[in-house]
């Protein structure tokens, strides 16, 4: 299935090149976040998150109400 790429204007996605689609076709639009990451922040988030999931399997985790509990006994 080919990529067709589209802008929104004034509310409405308007399609650059629709190619030979016959009236009436149903397309399914994916959003593409416009972010400001680059692909070395990627890899390093990807890695991070690798890394956070083996510990979860390893059973290296602390509850969110023990997180919570330390920080309100820091007040």
């Amino acid at each position: 299935m080919p990529t067709l790429k589209a802008v929104v204007s004034g509310g409405r996605a308007i399609i650059e090149d629709v190619g030979d689609y016959p009236d009436g076709t149903e397309l399914e639009v994916e959003i593409i976040a416009n972010d400001e990451m680059s692909a070395d922040e990627k890899a390093k988030l990807d890695d991070a998150l690798e890394a956070s999931w083996a510990q979860y399997q390893r059973g290296e985790t602390v509850s969110g109400d023990d997180v919570l509990a330390k920080l309100r006994a820091r007040r």
